[in-house]
C-alpha cells in the first residue's frame, strides 16, 4: 500500500526539508542500487541518506593517523593491516559526487550526503564539493573514539564544535550531526551544536565493537545489525530532547517493527532512518512497516504524524520522572528472580 494514497498524513519537516513520510533511508551499501532506492521511494521513503564518505578517504596526512599507524608497525606489521587501502573503499570521492548528481536525476525525495571524521582538517571542505553536485543536505557523521588519556570531555566536544563550524562555513545546504551517546550532558552539546548552525542531530551512531580472535591473537571486526533492543537509550534522549530544542531531531537504530516506529514519533522523533530492516528481509519489509505504520494510526484515530510527535516525551508523557533516576530505582526494587 502507498502511504500517499491513504487520508493520514505521513508529512514531517526535517532540517527544513518537507518530507512524505518520516520514514529515512540511512546511510548504508542500499544507496548503491538506484533501482532499490527507487522502489523504497516508491513504498514511502521521505528522503535517503548516503553512504559516508571518510576523512580518511580525503586526507593522505593525518597526525593523528601517521601517529596511529607508525608507532605500532615497529612492532607489529600486521597493524597495517587494520587501515584499508583507497580500493577497499566502494567509492572514491569523485565517484562519489557523480553517484550524488545520478540519484537526483533518478528520485524525487530529497538525498542528503554523509561525511564521517572525527578530527578538524582540510576534509571538511568536501562538503562544499557535495553541496555543488546537488545534496539536498549533509549527515555530518562523527564517529570519534578517544583512547588518549590526556584528552579530556572538553577536548573532545571542543573538537565536535570545531569540525561542525568548519563545514557550516562551507555550506549553505541544512546540516545534521550523527552522534553518539556518550557526551556528559547531552543536551548542552545538542543545544550547542544547534547554535553553530547545523538544522539537525540524529541518535545515535552505532559504535561497532571489535572482537578477539585468542588463537591466531589478533583483533577482528564484528558487524551485527541492529535489533529492537537498542531502541530503548534512542527513545529515553528523544524524550528528553524534544521540546528543549530548535533542532530536528532523528532517530537511527531500532526500528523493526511498527510498534518501534510509534514510539519514536510519540518520544519526538522527526524522521526515523532504516538499515537493518532492509538489510536483513529485504525492500518488502519496509513498504510492510510503513503500511503497518498507517493503519495503526487509523486504528488509533490519528489523523497525521504531527498530531503523534512527543506526546510521550519528557516534557508530556504523565510520569516525566520515568526518563530519570526514578526508572533505575523502579527497577531494581521491582525485581524478582
Amino acid at each position: 500500500m502507498n502511504p500517499m494514497n491513504t487520508s493520514k498524513s505521513l508529512e514531517t519537516t526535517y532540517l527544513g526539508l518537507r518530507l512524505s513520510t518520516p520514514f529515512v533511508i540511512g546511510a548504508s551499501p542500499l544507496t548503491e542500487n538506484t533501482e532499490t532506492l527507487l522502489r523504497l521511494e516508491a513504498d514511502g521513503a521521505g528522503a535517503i541518506v548516503m553512504h559516508s564518505l571518510f576523512e580518511e578517504q580525503l586526507t593522505r596526512e593525518s597526525a593523528a593517523t601517521e601517529e596511529i599507524i607508525d608507532l605500532p608497525a615497529d612492532s607489529f606489521g600486521e597493524a597495517l593491516s587494520y587501515f584499508p587501502t583507497t580500493s577497499d573503499y566502494a567509492v572514491g570521492p569523485d565517484e562519489y559526487l557523480d553517484r550524488i548528481a545520478e540519484l537526483k536525476k533518478a528520485l524525487s525525495i530529497p538525498v542528503i550526503a554523509s561525511l564521517n571524521g572525527c578530527t578538524p582538517g582540510g576534509w571538511v571542505s568536501h562538503a562544499g564539493l557535495m553541496q555543488e553536485a546537488g545534496a539536498d543536505a549533509l549527515e555530518l557523521n562523527i564517529y570519534d573514539v578517544v583512547t588518549d588519556a590526556d584528552t579530556s570531555s572538553e577536548d573532545v566536544e571542543k573538537r565536535l564544535f570545531d569540525i561542525i563550524l568548519s563545514v557550516r562555513e562551507r555550506i549553505h545546504i541544512p546540516l545534521c550531526v550523527k552522534l553518539a551517546p556518550f557526551y556528559t550532558s547531552l543536551p548542552n552539546v545538542v543545544r550547542r551544536i544547534g547554535l553553530l548552525g547545523a538544522q539537525g542531530v540524529v541518535l545515535f551512531n552505532r559504535f561497532y565493537q571489535p572482537d578477539l580472535d585468542i588463537e591466531e591473537l589478533a583483533v577482528e571486526p564484528r558487524l551485527f545489525l541492529s535489533t529492537s533492543s537498542e531502541l530503548l537509550l534512542r527513545l529515553r534522549w528523544l524524550a528528553i530532547l524534544h521540546g528543549t530544542t530548535t533542532v530536528s531531531l532523528g532517530l537511527s537504530g531500532g526500528v523493526h517493527k511498527c510498534g518501534d516506529a510509534v514510539k519514536a514519533i510519540m518520544s519526538g522523533a522527526d524522521i526515523i532512518q532504516i538499515v537493518s530492516l532492509i538489510l536483513r528481509h529485504g525492500p518488502p519489509a519496509f513498504s510492510a512497516l510503513v503500511t503497518d505504520f498507517t493503519a495503526w494510526m487509523t486504528a488509533h484515530e490519528y489523523e497525521s504524524v504531527a498530531q503523534m510527535r512527543g506526546c510521550l516525551s519528557h516534557r508530556n508523557c504523565p510520569d516525566p520522572a520515568g526518563f530519570e533516576r526514578a526508572n533505575y530505582l523502579k527497577i531494581l526494587q521491582l525485581w524478582k528472580a
